[in-house]
C-alpha cells in the first residue's frame, strides 16, 4: 500500500466514524459532557422526576403484591376482607 492509499484510507475511516457519531448523537470529549447520551434540559428534568415518582409507586405496589402472594396465613382472612368490601359497595 503506498502512502497515498493510506491517506485516503485514513480519511475514509474518519469520515465514516464522524457520520456514525452524528447518527447516534455522540459528541466530543469537551467540557463537562462525557459525550454519551442526550443532553439533559430542564424540561427533561421534570419528566425524569415524574418517571421516578411513577417507578416509586410501582415498586410499592409490587411490594404489596409480593406480601400478599407470600403470606399464606392471611390468604383466608384476605378473602374475607375482600368479600366484606364487596358487600359494602353493593346497594
Amino acid at each position: 500500500m503506498n502512502p497515498f492509499e493510506m491517506v485516503i484510507g485514513i480519511v475514509l475511516i474518519v469520515t465514516i466514524g464522524s457520520i456514525i457519531r452524528a447518527k447516534y448523537g455522540v459528541h466530543g470529549h469537551r467540557g463537562r459532557d462525557s459525550g454519551y447520551g442526550p443532553d439533559i434540559t430542564p424540561r427533561d428534568d421534570a419528566e425524569t422526576k415524574a418517571l421516578q415518582a411513577e417507578i416509586r409507586a410501582l415498586k410499592e405496589r409490587i411490594q404489596v403484591l409480593e406480601r400478599i402472594a407470600t403470606d399464606n396465613n392471611r390468604a383466608v382472612s384476605l378473602d374475607e376482607e375482600i368479600e366484606k368490601l364487596r358487600d359494602r359497595s353493593l346497594p
